[in-house]
């Protein structure tokens, strides 16, 4: 957890998915709002050419470490998995 002057910050990792290809993107950041603009925007390398994009998943923490270490277990194939599994009624309306 890091505060800032009495402001704590929480670190989130996030799984969005491409409106144009299907796609689905895993990441994490300290600010959501900011980085899902980014990928909007196509300001980010690795999705630029997909978007755009639809927030589907994201998990809070108050550590980095914590939010980081989410985001590497979420794109193994048991991460996938996990995400399918909790995300069974918004995939089946998709």
């Amino acid at each position: 957890m890091v505060t800032l002057e009495t402001k704590t910050f929480m670190f989130y990792t996030y799984v969005i998915k491409s409106q144009k290809s299907g796609y689905w993107y895993t990441g994490s950041t300290n600010d959501l709002r900011k980085r899902f603009n980014q990928h909007n925007q196509g300001k980010s390398t690795w999705t630029k050419q997909r978007g755009p994009w639809k927030l589907i998943y994201y998990e809070a923490c108050l550590n980095e470490e914590d939010a980081r270490s989410r985001e590497k277990y979420l794109k193994t194939g048991t991460g996938k998995r996990y995400l399918k599994n909790r995300l069974k009624r918004f995939l089946s309306l998709t």
